[in-house]
């Protein structure tokens, strides 16, 4: 079964992590820049040690091009 998280990213940030924030949703701090598709790798390497699972398992559903996007992780 998949989970599903919302996560509101900041690009360009001096210091990366990844917080919990209100009602679940995850709040991400990342230092690459929001362009060429960049910053979503990144936090698809973040995600991938906070949820301690492989990238392949970890995509974006929604909110490709937006801060706020809909994140689904398989349970392995």
């Amino acid at each position: 079964m998949a989970r599903k998280v919302w996560v509101t990213v900041k690009p360009l940030a001096k210091h990366e992590k990844i917080a919990a924030g209100a009602g679940g949703d995850l709040a991400a701090s990342i230092n690459a820049p929001a362009s060429e598709g960049k910053a979503n790798r990144r936090l698809i390497e973040l995600l991938v040690e906070f949820f301690h699972t492989a990238k392949s398992k970890i995509r974006i559903v929604r909110g490709q091009q937006s801060k706020r996007k809909l994140i689904e992780v398989d349970a392995e």
